[in-house]
């Protein structure tokens, strides 16, 4: 890993403003600039950009930057300032692609079971917009899909995850060898083993709802990050990129 790179220096700069920010101001900072869904009314554009550096906690801004240094620093000292930005944010990009069809679909499957018991849409959307629902809704909607439906409108994505989750995978294809180790697991584990292992319990997660990290993940933002970060790896790799274009 060695010395901190430009790049990653001031990815994690930005990170640690925007947490002592969120300290400073609170919930204003996570209506400004978390990640919401696009049909609530604190949605705006900029968002899919700067809910990279807005995170829920200190653990959370701790775990995420450290694997920022410990990952990306390797991977801009091989790349260079200019590529390891662009795949960075590329990476975030995706997770907020994926993390957002997956609430239009969660979002839309309790929508549509709405609209057939006989409820209007407007008058669904004015009630969520008040952070409520009606409790009748829960005769209609099993509470699986009920649930989804109401985070996917109401809950935020917040955090670097899903572009770090690409830099992990970039990782893992570039040093596939590199013995990784967990504080909670003090075995030495290789990165292509470790690093498709912990993609596939986000996808087990995300799928089956349940978690052995807690609640409130963004599941499918990390497998967007991921998903990205292998598509662009993979693709640089077989047309044998030139560091030198983006210096």
């Amino acid at each position: 890993m060695g010395r901190i790179t430009e790049a990653v220096k001031h990815i994690l700069i930005v990170n640690v403003l925007f947490f002592i920010g969120t300290q400073l101001i609170g919930d204003q900072m996570y209506q400004w600039f978390s990640l919401w869904f696009p049909q609530n009314q604190n949605f705006q554009l900029w968002q899919v950009v700067t809910h990279m550096f807005m995170h829920g906690g200190f653990m959370h801004i701790l775990f995420n930057m450290y694997a920022l240094w410990a990952f990306g620093t390797p991977m801009e000292q091989m790349w260079g300032r200019n590529k390891f930005l662009f795949f960075y944010f590329s990476a975030g990009l995706g997770a907020a692609l994926i993390h957002t069809l997956v609430n239009y679909y969660h979002f839309n499957n309790g929508m549509q079971a709405l609209l057939e018991a006989g409820f209007q849409q407007s008058d669904i959307l004015s009630v969520l917009v008040e952070g409520k629902y009606n409790t009748s809704w829960e005769n209609i909607i099993p509470p699986d899909i009920l649930q989804n439906f109401l985070d996917a409108f109401m809950r935020p994505a917040v955090g670097a995850s899903g572009a770090i989750y690409g830099v992990l995978v970039a990782f893992g294809m570039m040093f596939p060898n590199a013995e990784l180790m967990l504080l909670f697991f003090p075995v030495p584990v290789k990165a292509k083993y470790f690093i498709p292992g912990l993609i596939a319990l986000d996808l087990f997660s995300g799928l089956s709802g349940s978690s052995i990290f807690g609640g409130g993940i963004a599941h499918f933002a990390h497998l967007g990050g991921a998903l990205f970060g292998f598509i662009m790896v993979w693709y640089w790799k077989r047309s044998q990129f030139k560091n030198n274009r983006w210096d």
